[in-house]
């Protein structure tokens, strides 16, 4: 094989291998722009409910789709350390013994998936609060 050959196939090879990559990346980021519950995941964190996970929990990962493209705003505490063998030290303090679990300002807390509704019910959160509406809440 020549060496133009030879440098043309590396080139076709690369480049190849950066739109694998720009796949792959693109496949793995997470929901982007509003969603539809942005104003009711923001609700909750500002009433100081906090959803405690892992990131090798299904029921985590079940409760995070609930929210679509708005589960990027949720008050969510990643509690497994990276080797998914352990917690990080906000979690053993607070005790969090399964997942996923929530915690309200009230101290309460709910284990499980729970339904958007019962987590509105329980922070009186609106699931119809627009992302604009809740951007003019007072802080």
């Amino acid at each position: 094989m020549d060496k133009n050959a030879k440098i043309f196939l590396a080139i076709i090879g690369v480049v190849v291998l950066g739109v694998i990559a720009a796949a792959v990346f693109r496949g793995n980021a997470g929901p982007t722009g509003p969603g539809e519950y942005d104003g009711f995941a923001q609700c909750l964190a500002d009433e100081s409910a906090v959803f405690y996970g892992a990131f090798w929990c299904q029921h985590c990962q079940n409760q995070k789709k609930l929210f679509g493209s708005s589960q990027k705003l949720l008050p969510y505490v990643e509690c497994s350390t990276p080797n998914g063998q352990g917690q990080i030290k906000e979690c053993i303090d607070k005790k969090v013994m399964t997942y996923p679990t929530w915690e309200f300002a009230d101290g309460s807390r709910m284990t499980g998936e729970i339904p958007l509704s019962t987590l509105a019910e329980k922070t009186s959160c609106s699931l119809r609060q627009s992302s604009s509406e809740a951007s003019e809440l007072p802080k």
